[in-house]
């Protein structure tokens, strides 16, 4: 079960998945990775949960197929994800968050690649980070830590002090293993996610307090 109460401490700087966190793409991505599913013959109801949060190519090197290029396959449906972008929205509150905050002082760290993300942030409405880490910037992609520890070294603070706002438990698991703290974005989960951290629907009800000194602190409404 998600901690009821908010981190009890200032950071440098927080960082956000994209999808699932501050915006939804459920349907556009479900959209083309069904098609895909169905055709290589994998069951489509048991396989498109397993499709959020991790990057494309190891989405695909997953299911073992044979035959088949991951890295072929996942641009074929990078450039299919680009092309479908009806229906994505802001989570709610999301995009008065962002604005609040100090441009050095928050990122992006998606497993989308560059393009799609761009794509998607656009489609939503959304403004640019000032830094944005993507699926081709690392070697290993989330659960692993890389990310989120490449977000903290761009911005230029201690991963340590870095707060990570995510959706899934492959995000929240590379977030840990960075050293950082989490909060979990629950508004598109269909069932509940086992996990200590603290968790919210969405944005509406958050504000983020910046301190004299620079440093960040989360509170509510």
């Amino acid at each position: 079960m998600s901690q009821t109460t908010l981190p009890a401490r200032d950071y440098a700087a927080f960082l956000f998945d994209m999808d699932g966190t501050i915006l939804t793409s459920i349907k556009a991505a479900e959209r083309v990775w069904g098609r895909w599913a169905a055709g290589h013959g994998l069951d489509v109801a048991a396989f498109l949960p397993t499709i959020h949060g991790k990057r494309t190519e190891d989405t695909i090197r997953a299911q073992a197929l044979t035959g088949i290029d991951p890295l072929a396959e996942a641009a074929r449906i990078t450039a299919a994800e680009i092309e479908d972008v009806e229906g994505i929205e802001a989570i709610a509150g999301v995009a008065a968050f962002l604005a609040s905050l100090p441009a050095p002082r928050w990122a992006i760290v998606t497993s989308a690649p560059r393009k799609l993300a761009l794509a998607r942030i656009a489609a939503a409405g959304l403004p640019l980070p000032p830094v944005l880490v993507a699926a081709e910037d690392v070697q290993r992609g989330k659960p692993a830590p890389d990310p989120f520890l490449l977000g903290a070294e761009k911005l230029g603070v201690a991963a340590g002090d870095c707060l990570v706002f995510e959706d899934t438990l492959a995000g929240l698991h590379s977030a840990e293993a960075a050293g950082m703290d989490s909060v979990v974005v629950t508004v598109t989960h269909t069932h509940p996610v086992e996990t200590g951290v603290f968790g919210v629907v969405d944005y509406a009800e958050l504000r983020a307090l910046t301190l004299p000194n620079g440093m960040l602190r989360l509170a509510q409404q």
